[in-house]
């Protein structure tokens, strides 16, 4: 049923896999005399991040961030943090996420971080749109760059469906232009 409302596959669910393996090791070599905390920010992150965290090889803590600067389907550009910033104090923090767009969740969440006193402040996402961009952001760990189209499953939504697909894939217009 909700298959029918996408357009095009860009990230099939093996495609994913090898992705976060990727990551994961990436993240492995570059934490091995660390003990790094992922903090994810919900609720996007969830399959992503799950995923994720099984190909990391270090000991590390988890923690979560609500944010939201969503409705609908347009960013409002005002980042509203919803939950209890996690202590970050000392630590070394890797903020991971579903999908850097426009920058500014990111950007807002890492000085965020650095201000709380974190140790070093890092990001991860599954997809890059560096065409979404309104201001500066480089991530990290960065699991595929994406076209400026709009996207969804694997923990992206559109009002909050479609978290559930296995893969990422473009939304058809008519659906979010009703």
């Amino acid at each position: 049923m909700i298959h029918n409302d996408i357009k095009k596959i860009l990230v099939t669910a093996e495609e994913l896999d090898n992705i976060c393996k990727r990551l994961g090791k990436e993240i492995t070599n570059d934490y091995k005399d660390k003990e790094p905390l992922f903090i994810g920010l919900l609720n996007g992150c969830l399959p992503f991040m799950s995923d994720l965290l099984k190909h990391v090889d270090v000991y590390c803590e988890v923690g979560y961030l609500r944010v939201s600067s969503y409705v609908n389907d347009k960013s409002t550009g005002d980042i509203k943090i919803l939950s209890t910033l996690p202590d970050v104090k000392g630590r070394d923090v890797i903020l991971v996420d579903d999908i850097c767009d426009t920058g500014k969740t990111i950007n807002k969440l890492e000085n965020l971080l650095k201000t709380a006193g974190a140790n070093s402040v890092k990001t991860c996402v599954l997809l890059d749109k560096p065409e979404g961009r309104t201001e500066v952001c480089n991530p990290d760990y960065i699991g595929r760059n994406v076209p400026k189209e709009f996207v969804v499953g694997y923990g992206l939504d559109y009002n909050e469906k479609y978290r559930n697909l296995a893969y990422v894939g473009v939304l058809k217009e008519e659906i979010y232009k009703k």
